[in-house]
């Protein structure tokens, strides 16, 4: 699997030594469920879906760590999958679980160059995007990143003991703004 460069951030395969931190950011509720359901896997099977990951479209695994380039410091995961089996695109998604390291930009790079690799290597015409409603800094970044709301999926999501409404982005190859890098 390839390492991507941006300026700020490297986004590179997850590593043995980088899942237990990870599993760390998926329990803690503080960092995954205020915008999203809050389900615990074992250690054992969050391991074998990240190992799984590249050969399992459908897998909704970290695809890469998020470290920071000038510390090395990992302070975030994004990945992508197919969420339908019809239709030809594909989602990605995000979380920055170093809470320190957002609002920096970071997340806005790491899911731009993810975006960007997957143009250049997939056959795809469009990349998509869910969201929560109430998830600013999420939909922000997408924006940001030239991605159009496309929709609001009503009831679409239940955590925190209710059912939320969920956005829809989507950002086509042709809409794909030119590369700003630095």
């Amino acid at each position: 699997m390839a390492v991507l460069e941006g300026t700020a951030v490297r986004l590179r395969p997850p590593a043995a030594s980088d899942l237990e931190g990870i599993f760390t950011w998926y329990n803690d509720p503080e960092i995954v469920a205020p915008f999203d359901r809050f389900v615990t896997d074992t250690f054992d099977e969050f391991a074998r879906a990240v190992e799984t990951a590249p050969t399992e479209p459908a897998s909704l695994a970290p695809r890469f760590v998020v470290e920071t380039r000038s510390e090395g410091e990992v302070v975030g995961v994004v990945g992508h999958y197919r969420p339908h089996p019809v239709l030809e695109f594909v989602d990605v998604w995000y979380l920055l679980g170093r809470t320190a390291a957002r609002g920096r930009g970071y997340g806005r790079e790491a899911v731009g160059l993810l975006v960007r690799h997957l143009f250049a290597t997939e056959t795809l015409e469009r990349v998509g995007a869910t969201c929560d409603v109430e998830n600013v800094p999420s939909y922000r970044l997408l924006e940001r990143l030239g991605f159009r709301r496309e929709g609001t999926l009503r009831a679409a999501l239940f955590h925190h003991g209710r059912w939320h409404d969920v956005y829809v982005y989507g950002l086509t190859r042709g809409e794909l703004p030119p590369d700003r890098a630095g």
